[in-house]
């Protein structure tokens, strides 16, 4: 039998339950506001900006005036 399919306890029975993979403790803090946060808030607030400039000029119109033509 292959032995990363099943686990043996001391006493020689077999274990077919999964294998759990070790723990470990993440000491750094990455909750807040960390430099990957800030940046992954400015890259989607010029995605946002770009788009908002780039349905202006394909429209004609404002954003306001668009959304009124669209949703009504």
């Amino acid at each position: 039998m292959n032995a990363r399919n099943y686990t043996t306890n001391d006493q020689g029975l077999l274990n077919n339950f999964a294998i759990e993979p070790k723990m470990y403790v993440d000491a750094s803090v990455s909750t807040g506001f960390t430099e990957y946060a800030e940046k992954m808030n400015g890259r989607f607030a010029m995605i946002g900006f770009v788009s908002l400039l780039a349905t202006e000029v394909l429209s004609g119109h404002s954003l306001i005036a668009f959304l009124k033509d669209f949703l009504g």
